[in-house]
């Protein structure tokens, strides 16, 4: 059976995904756009269903971290898609609301649309691609410094036998003359 072409690419999914307050979120604009509604939309349905979104599933994003975001958007953004891409002209009193996996999960049940199980099941992908990745990258790491540890431990022997010998005070061979008195 051949596996069934996603709704988006999981290359564009997954480039939405950032790291922040050490959890992998995805940002309500990014969502938004995914999903096909207006981040207003989004946001409101997240609003009426509060209690579905505990702070380890969504939380908002603090001034500090909103304006990094901005930079980051304006950075990969054409120059021409800033004034509609820019998060600048949103409500400041309102900072973007990042999802994690969770959260982004949750979301599937707020906004009942088939575009969205769609959506949500490219994102749920992108995420745990990531994971095996992550996961990947972190076995490597673990063995790079294993082995680091070992040639270590291999260049402290080698210098070690390529020191020349200790001498320890050696009684001198042959014959001592005295010397004359007199």
């Amino acid at each position: 059976m051949p596996k069934p072409i996603g709704i988006i690419p999981e290359e564009r999914v997954a480039s939405r995904i950032y790291l922040m307050r050490h959890k992998k979120v995805m940002l309500d604009f990014d969502l938004a756009e995914l999903y096909g509604v207006p981040t207003r939309v989004l946001n409101q349905a997240v609003t009426r269903n509060r209690s579905r979104f505990p702070p380890d599933f969504m939380f908002r994003l603090t001034k500090a971290e909103a304006a990094a975001v901005d930079e980051a958007v304006e950075d990969t953004v054409n120059p021409s898609q800033i004034v509609i891409g820019s998060q600048k002209h949103r409500d400041p009193r309102f900072p973007p609301r990042a999802f994690t996996q969770e959260g982004v999960a949750m979301l599937s049940g707020v906004l009942r649309s088939s575009r969205a199980i769609r959506v949500n099941i490219a994102i749920m992908r992108a995420f745990v691609k990531l994971a095996e990745v992550l996961a990947t990258h972190e076995g490597l790491a673990r063995k790079v410094v294993q082995h680091d540890q070992e040639i270590g431990i291999l260049f402290k022997h080698v210098k070690r036998m390529l020191a020349p010998p200790d001498n320890p005070k050696r009684r001198k061979i042959g014959f001592a003359v005295a010397a004359a008195k007199g």
